[in-house]
Parts: C-alpha cells; structure tokens; sequence
C-alpha cells in the first residue's frame, strides 16, 4: 500500500487502523464474554443450591424454636394451673374449716343448751345420792353406836 497523499486519506487510514484493533479486541473480548457467562451461570447454579441448604437449615431452625416455644408454654400453663390448683383447694379447705367451724360452734351451743338441764340434773343425782348416803352413814352409826351400847357387840 502506498503513503497516504492528503489528510483525508492519512485520517482515513488511521480510522480503519483504528477500526481494526478495535475489531480485534472486541474478538479478543468474545471468549472472555463466554467464560464469564459460564462463571456466572455456575455462580448462579451454586447460589441457588446454598440458597435451598439454607432455607432447609432456616426451616429446621425455625421448627426448633417453635417446638422449644411450645414446650416451653406448657411447662409454664401447667405450673400456673398447678398453682392455681393448689391456691383454689387451699381457699376451699379455708371456706370448708370456717364453715364447718361456725356449723360446728352452732351446734355444740345447741348441744350445750340442750344437754345444761340434764348437767344440773346429773349434779343433783350427786346431791341425792350423797344425802342418801349420809342418811346412810348416819343411820349406820346410829346403830353402831346403840349396839355398842346395849353391849351385843
């Protein structure tokens, strides 16, 4: 090829010289696109198989912290209706001893009242038979004492 005679011919063949290498690169750039596309599908392809992992792992966990949770409420409803139990046979053992005691109370005054006559009754049995028994007692001196004297004994 022949030196370029004017300027519009020496641009001209730089701007096809350009044009050129630009052409080479960009040919030079086509298998490097490729390997890239290629990285990225395989970058793709493993981000989704981490992806599906940690979204089982995430489900496991969260299963867990659900079971954990669920036990951990029982345990404590359990406790509370435990105590709950507890405070209620408490508050009805206190309602049954006072009524009781109050039921009870009215009927030992009853009791009393009714049995106070057969009480006085019975100490005046001890007053019967203790004058039975003086009389006695002085009835047997009486004789002892006149059977001594009449010298029979």
């Amino acid at each position: 090829m022949n030196d370029p005679t004017t300027a519009r011919e020496a641009l001209i063949v730089e701007a096809v010289g350009d044009t050129a290498k630009l052409i080479r690169q960009v040919e030079a750039l086509a298998p490097l696109l490729t390997g890239s596309c290629e990285a990225l599908l395989q970058a793709k392809t493993e981000l989704s198989d981490n992806l599906a992992a940690f979204e089982s792992r995430m489900a496991a966990i969260t299963e867990n912290a659900k079971t954990r949770a669920v036990h951990h409420l029982a345990m404590r409803v359990d406790e509370t209706a435990r105590r709950s139990i507890e405070q209620q046979s408490r508050a009805m053992a206190d309602a049954a001893r006072v009524a009781f005691g109050a039921e009870l109370g009215a009927a030992m005054q009853q009791l009393r009242s009714a049995l106070q006559p057969l009480m006085q009754q019975r100490h005046r049995e001890w007053e019967w038979w203790l004058t039975h028994l003086g009389a006695a007692a002085a009835g047997s001196a009486a004789v002892w004492i006149w059977v001594s004297r009449l010298g029979c004994g």
